[in-house]
């Protein structure tokens, strides 16, 4: 047996058609119940329950209990950042499968990425930020620039503030519609957090887009790309 990590596991708990649609479905960033990723998943719900206990026991997903109900959701950030960067690679290399409607465009231009923002808007959103040295990338790796913390500052974002998470303040994601990075981590929840309480945008019932109104879109490039 080879040294490090068990990459087969997890590909073979990602790889099932059933459980990739859950997974996909739960990159909003919202639980869901064993009914609801049922009908993600095209499958009944004592086969859901099944494929539910495998993702479970294979680490990447977690459940809270709330009245008769149990809510699903991804394990993290790292989990998410995993299946983003799948999904890059199937869009690069095989058939793809399109739903027909008005989303396809839509989510191509901005949508949540677990709990930050992806898309168009947020790779152009990145490039401005090292442009302007607010953020610097050394390789993969992205640390703040000399002038990220004050620029955060004066549009209410501490780029210092750690609360209880261990995650970095920002992370290369890639983005699987440009096929290049948008910010993760904690500054890119935050920035989520900021465009959806300033209403600049609202997130689609049931769906990962994110619509921008013509003002917020404005606000948007104003305080983030110019």
């Amino acid at each position: 047996m080879k040294d490090g990590p068990d990459i087969a596991r997890v590909a073979n708990l990602v790889g099932d058609p059933a459980r990739a649609n859950m997974l996909t479905a739960l990159m909003t960033g919202s639980a869901l119940t064993a009914s609801e990723l049922a009908a993600e998943a095209g499958v009944s719900l004592p086969t859901a329950s099944s494929h539910l206990a495998k993702l479970m026991d294979g680490g990447l997903l977690t459940v809270a209990s709330e009245g008769r109900h149990r809510y699903y959701g991804l394990a993290g950030p790292q989990v998410a950042g995993m299946i983003e960067a799948i999904m890059g690679v199937a869009a690069s290399l095989g058939p793809r499968r399109v739903r027909p409607g008005p989303h396809e465009k839509t989510m191509r231009e901005a949508r949540v990425c677990y709990d930050h923002l992806a898309g168009e808007h947020a790779v152009k959103m990145l490039d401005g930020f090292i442009a302007r040295e607010f953020l610097v990338r050394e390789g993969k790796e992205l640390s703040l620039g000399k002038h990220g913390a004050a620029y955060f500052a004066a549009i209410g974002i501490d780029a210092h503030d750690t609360g209880k998470s261990r995650r970095p303040a920002c992370r290369d994601c890639l983005d699987w519609s440009v096929r290049r990075s948008h910010l993760a981590g904690r500054l890119g929840a935050a920035i989520l957090d900021k465009i959806l309480a300033e209403k600049w945008a609202r997130r689609e019932k049931n769906s990962r887009v994110v619509t921008f109104s013509p003002k917020g879109k404005m606000e948007f490039e104003k305080t983030f790309l110019s």
